[in-house]
């Protein structure tokens, strides 16, 4: 696994699976999974999975900054300052693209998954699942505002932050088809392309499975 993954870095994705939507008015949604580099794709806007604080240290927030350049960061943190607060869970904010080949970055923040958790709120409550379809509904608004043919989205809180993978394969699926269904008339461009882009074996045989089971 870890040679699969380290070839999937550094790289563009590639398809691995592909399903398209079509309105009454000739207007298409394509749905893709794929396999690589995040950093790499060259779409319109990345979604990264950021922290509430904007702080890009490690994991898929790490390599945007490495790849991408401190004025990302430096960028981030001067959002931060100008809200005076650290942002919610579901929040999505925009920086410009560094060095990387998209145009723009949103900055998603997903909820983490955690057993530390009142009582009024237990692990694993809709809340959960709630926040992070609004990361996803937020960017594709944002996109399809500026105009925006193509996003990629990565498997969101899924990583450090803990939410189970099949779990988050099924909400951001939920996500974009519910969004499609309801802004298919109100899209302005003829081909709208989302891609669930994600560089590890694991996550990428989850998300096609979930594919797989619907279409």
């Amino acid at each position: 696994m870890r040679s699969s993954m380290m070839n999937a870095v550094g790289k563009e994705s590639v398809l691995l699976l592909e399903h398209i939507f079509k309105s009454d008015h000739g207007k298409q949604l394509v749905l893709q999974v794929r396999k690589g580099d995040l950093t790499m794709e060259k779409v319109d806007a990345i979604v990264n999975a950021a922290n509430g604080r904007l702080q890009h240290m490690s994991g898929l927030a790490g390599a945007i900054v490495k790849n991408g350049g401190q004025s990302i960061q430096i960028e981030s943190n001067k959002i931060i300052k100008q809200l005076g607060r650290e942002l919610e869970n579901g929040e999505v904010v925009e920086t410009t693209n560094g060095d990387l080949p998209c145009k723009i970055i949103f900055h998603a923040v997903g909820p983490i998954w955690s057993s530390f958790k009142s009582k009024s709120s237990p692990v694993g409550t809709e809340q959960e699942d709630f926040e992070l379809s609004m990361c996803v509904e937020a960017s594709l608004t944002k996109a399809i505002e500026k105009g925006f043919s193509s996003l990629s989205i990565p498997a969101i809180s899924s990583g450090i932050f803990g939410y189970p993978k099949d779990r988050c394969a099924k909400v951001l699926f939920n996500t974009v088809e519910q969004f499609f269904k309801e802004n298919k008339d109100k899209i302005p461009m003829d081909r709208l392309e989302v891609r669930f882009t994600n560089f590890d074996d694991e996550t990428c045989n989850i998300f096609s499975n979930e594919f797989k089971s619907r279409y």
